[in-house]
């Protein structure tokens, strides 16, 4: 229970502005191009068919689509990542990222250039909205081996983004239509009536996924409650010491931790019985989150004053456990799904992120041998993905879920034995950071 609602740590930084070749062949779809493009395995002839022919696409520029593509990347595969976005969609706050996460960011290369830019946070403190502590940690403490950090999420993308060559991300291309072509691969049609033939798609395109969708997963499941969230600034230099604080209260719980010299993050979650309309006024979104806790000590009060008004997002919270032989697969006929566009979980153990980079690294070392052979190679790896993945993704879910209808509880009897029984005595670092040790072979291992 310690890790609980850990993961809210999620950021909002500059988009990443960078127009493509693909992003200009994507836009003009009938030009008559006389040259062929390679990028890696991708063939464009514009002026012999309309129809482009691609090896890979990933669907979604975000961890997950991003992560997948420096993966393949690294092992001299060529892949089109398409996003409908202009940019890179660097909105949010922060995510929290655990050991398993950054054992798979330093995999992929970029580890130590994030590590130079945010606090590894040393440990944590939960205590009730009346100020009561309840238990402190250190994360090492169990662990030598922990780190936890918060990084924003603009960065991430941005970071991973760099590691890929100029061409590979085609901006402002959002996902029309797709339906297997008459060759036997997969037939995008994109919304401006481009259209892409590919050996493989690789849906990434997070928890309201249009592939996921057509592969005939139904929407998330909204669990209850909504997270308001904001990143803090500092100019001068934020005050705070190097650990998470978490307050419980009944049916609202907030927290908030150093992310950077300059930068705190923190949230607040709230039991709703509807998702609610979305708003975008930030002074609304500022108001609402101050009206929560307006009987809480000030300290949290502060951070958000000092939080700029563009920073604060309100998130319904949802998820979708993936039930063994009732749930549609992962893959079929050349498609499979990575991250949240498959199994979107609540935040509350701190493993969104991190089981996207997670799902990322294993279908690479699964799928890079066998793009040479046939489509039934091609789907046995992605079946080998799905079969090793799930087990682990179905528990962490369901943990996920469970952690976190006891923390949002509005009964009082309930609060008191978490806040009397469960946080005091019985929860244990190690034990409830388990789900962070995760192993696997290096990228460079994997025999293509």
């Amino acid at each position: 229970m310690a890790t609980i609602s850990s993961s809210f740590l999620i950021f909002h930084t500059p988009c990443l502005h960078q127009q493509t070749i693909a992003t200009q062949l994507t836009n003009n779809p009938r030009k008559n191009y006389r040259k062929t493009f390679k990028r890696g395995s991708l063939t464009i002839n514009s002026a012999q068919s309309d129809i482009r022919k691609e090896e890979i696409v990933i669907v979604g520029a975000g961890i997950a689509g991003l992560a997948t593509a420096v993966s393949l990347n690294k092992l001299g595969v060529g892949s089109l990542v398409l996003e409908q976005a202009e940019t890179l969609r660097t909105g949010g706050t922060s995510l929290t990222l655990f050991k398993n996460g950054w054992k798979i960011l330093d995999e992929m290369g970029v580890g130590d250039e994030l590590r130079s830019q945010y606090f590894e946070v040393q440990g944590m403190e939960m205590k009730t909205d009346s100020e009561r502590v309840l238990r402190s940690f250190e994360f090492k403490e169990d662990d030598p081996t922990q780190e936890v950090r918060t990084v924003e999420r603009g960065i991430l993308l941005e970071t991973l983004a760099k590691k890929l060559p100029a061409d590979s991300i085609s901006y402002s291309s959002k996902l029309a239509k797709i339906e297997k072509h008459e060759n036997g691969e997969t037939l995008l049609e994109l919304a401006n009536g481009t259209k892409i033939s590919s050996k493989v798609v690789i849906g990434c395109d997070g928890v309201r996924s249009s592939v996921a969708k057509w592969m005939g997963f139904s929407e998330p499941n909204y669990v209850g409650y909504c997270a308001f969230r904001g990143l803090a600034d500092y100019p001068n230099g934020q005050p705070y010491v190097r650990r998470v604080t978490y307050i419980y209260g009944q049916g609202v719980r907030a927290g908030f931790a150093p992310a950077s010299k300059t930068k705190v993050y923190w949230f607040v979650i709230f039991n709703s019985p509807e998702p609610g309309p979305r708003i975008t006024d930030p002074l609304v979104l500022k108001n609402q989150t101050k009206e929560l806790i307006k009987k809480w000590p000030s300290e949290l009060q502060n951070i958000i004053d000092a939080t700029p008004d563009d920073t604060i997002i309100r998130t319904p919270i949802a998820d979708r456990w993936l039930w063994p032989g009732l749930s549609p697969r992962a893959s079929s006929g050349g498609v499979v799904l990575v991250g949240d566009a498959w199994h979107p979980m609540t935040p509350n153990l701190g493993q969104g992120a991190c089981s996207a980079l997670e799902d990322a690294l294993i279908l690479v070392e699964k799928l890079a041998p066998a793009l040479k052979a046939g489509p039934t190679v091609i789907e046995n790896a992605m079946r080998s993905y799905e079969n090793e993945r799930w087990s682990r993704i179905f528990s962490i879910t369901i943990k996920a879920n469970l952690f976190g209808a006891v923390l949002q509880s509005e009964n009082p009897v309930v609060c008191a034995i978490r806040d009397n029984v469960l946080v005091p005595k019985l929860v244990r670092l190690g034990t409830m950071l388990e789900h962070t040790n995760f192993e696997f072979e290096p990228l460079l291992q994997t025999k293509i």
